[in-house]
């Protein structure tokens, strides 16, 4: 009697990423910064440049998104893909919400076409692609879409007069913007921008500078406070001798 070997879900497919020098630090900053964003949010799962298989039983039917979030997913779903290392369709229970690809050379025609179809047969709710040189890759900048009865509708995106583009992404409640070739994002609620993990420890590391100057400021304030009180003191009480001094000398 035979057994059935198991199968494998590989990580990687032990290629490099297509155009890594000009993607990866685009891809990082992304998944980055709505990785800090979704990390304290119950359910959530942010990654990119990683496998998901949605086919049981064949490694070979993957795709591998630039970046893709999660949201809602159960504990034995997030249990899932932190075990596998990839994320297994059938396993975690549903598509991701959003994705975005990132514009290149070699990528581009594979996210306008097969990709596109892929994420819609899949369920993927919201599909982006940003464009970092404005239009080389897509032919614009940003684009992002909402799958309707199983087909992708476009969103419709503000062009701002000095040449920004943006749209509000309603899977993860924020604002995409393309600005001078960078990929933003706003949070309407919090009324300000996201900060990716580098960002976020400039930011502590300045405030917490900023305080520690304040609290020298106030111990200096107090020291000088507490100096002039004390010399106060002092020639009140120089002041006061003198006086009875005085009084002794005119017989009082």
């Amino acid at each position: 009697m035979t057994t059935q070997a198991a199968i494998v879900y590989p990580e990687t497919d032990g290629m490099p990423l297509p155009d890594g020098e000009f993607q990866f630090p685009i891809l990082a900053k992304v998944v980055n910064t709505l990785g800090v964003h979704f990390g304290g949010v119950l359910g959530s799962r942010v990654n990119g440049n990683t496998f998901i298989y949605y086919v049981e039983g064949n490694p070979r039917r993957s795709v591998s998104p630039d970046c893709y979030v999660a949201l809602n997913l159960p504990p034995e779903s997030i249990e899932s893909i932190e075990r596998n290392n990839v994320y297994l369709l059938w396993e975690v229970g549903k598509a991701p919400d959003f994705i975005l690809e990132i514009g290149s050379e070699s990528t581009a025609r594979a996210d306008l076409g097969r990709k596109r179809d892929l994420y819609a047969e899949l369920g993927v709710s919201e599909y982006w692609r940003y464009d970092s040189t404005g239009g080389d890759f897509y032919g614009e900048p940003l684009v992002g879409e909402r799958l309707v009865d199983g087909e992708y509708v476009r969103f419709g995106l503000r062009v701002e007069d000095d040449g920004r583009v943006w749209g509000h992404s309603e899977a993860l409640n924020l604002d995409l913007w393309w600005t001078d070739g960078e990929l933003r994002f706003w949070d309407p609620v919090a009324g300000h921008w996201l900060l990716n993990q580098e960002e976020e420890r400039a930011g502590r590391l300045a405030a917490e500078t900023l305080a520690e100057s304040e609290r020298a400021a106030r111990q200096a304030s107090e020291e000088r406070a507490n100096a002039e009180r004390i010399a106060r003191q002092a020639s009140e009480a120089r002041l006061a001798e003198m006086e009875a001094q005085l009084r002794r000398l005119r017989g009082e």
